[in-house]
């Protein structure tokens, strides 16, 4: 199970049921792959453009204080 938290501009956001900490987001467009740390915004790993990555960072900034909200939600932390 990996539950979806946003779909924008091609970029799939999501977490796995099963996650450790920190928290994190994965973050998916195309084939393409990244892992993006909330807590310190430091990507984690990186299978993606420079640009693509850059409009990644970009929306988890935004999005940031939902995400971790959601996370906390799912794993009642």
């Amino acid at each position: 199970m990996s539950p979806t938290l946003l779909i924008k501009d091609g970029f799939k956001f999501f977490f796995y049921a099963n996650e450790h900490l920190p928290r994190h987001i994965h973050v998916v467009k195309g084939d393409d792959y990244a892992t993006i740390d909330l807590s310190t915004m430091t990507v984690r790993e990186n299978y993606m453009t420079p640009v693509d990555l850059k409009k990644a960072i970009a929306i988890v900034e935004v999005n940031r204080e939902s995400f971790e909200g959601k996370w906390d939600e799912f794993f009642k932390r």
